[in-house]
């Protein structure tokens, strides 16, 4: 598996919509995700993936909620893995495949 994190934005902003994360994490969950909803811990507040903002110019992806901003997901990178933190989110919404 081949993941390629990088600065996905191609201006000045500090922050990205969370379409940027449909790619990397499709790669590893193996489902497109841009139908993802997460429930913020913070603010309770359920939005769409591709509502939260997400910063790239880390070693890695980090999304906001839009709402209050705390942090809901990290996506990282290492030698060999990659590591997925949800720990500001309640809950991640996965839409069940059609037939």
């Amino acid at each position: 598996m081949t993941l390629s994190i990088t600065n996905l934005g191609a201006d000045d902003a500090p922050w990205v919509d969370g379409n940027a994360l449909a790619g990397p994490l499709s790669e590893i969950m193996g489902t497109d995700l841009t139908l993802a909803e997460l429930t913020c811990a913070d603010c309770r507040t359920t939005r769409p993936l591709a509502a939260m903002r997400v910063f790239n110019r880390a070693p890695g992806l980090v999304a906001r909620c839009p709402g209050c901003e705390d942090v809901v997901m990290r996506v990282v990178r290492t030698t060999g893995r990659v590591l997925l933190d949800l720990r500001g989110s309640l809950v991640l919404g996965l839409p069940l495949p059609t037939a």
